[in-house]
């Protein structure tokens, strides 16, 4: 096991369901295959997240001076963020028998971590 190097952003407008689906494709990735993927999806959160490798890809490149052909994403986990809290001015949506109910705006916090791949020296 290598060094592991982090990135996080938080607070992106976007369900963690849906950000989900484009990080289960890049879980265990070389990185520069996992941003080759991440450009061709059609998905919106493809965008983020592959900001957020580069992010870490340059935290590794400056802070620990390892090449980005060594790297690999080896976690990547994206976590609910707060929604807007209900009160005045709530956005709704109508519902049955006269009634509403709320549009519920969801926010994700990304965090993903690389490590440097174990060269064999056989």
């Amino acid at each position: 096991m290598g060094t592991e190097v982090t990135a996080r952003v938080k607070h992106v407008p976007m369900s963690p369901s849906k950000v989900r689906r484009v990080i289960d494709q890049v879980r265990g990735l070389d990185v520069d295959e996992a941003l080759d993927i991440l450009h061709f999806l059609p998905h919106a959160a493809a965008q983020p997240v592959a900001k957020l490798i580069r992010s870490a890809i340059a935290n590794a490149e400056e802070n620990f001076g390892i090449p980005r052909d060594d790297l690999y994403v080896s976690r990547i986990v994206a976590d609910g963020g707060p929604g807007v809290m209900p009160g005045k001015g709530w956005r709704r949506r109508f519902g049955g028998r006269g009634r509403w109910r709320p549009i519920r705006k969801r926010s994700s916090h990304i965090a993903v971590a690389l490590e440097e791949r174990a060269v064999d020296y056989e």
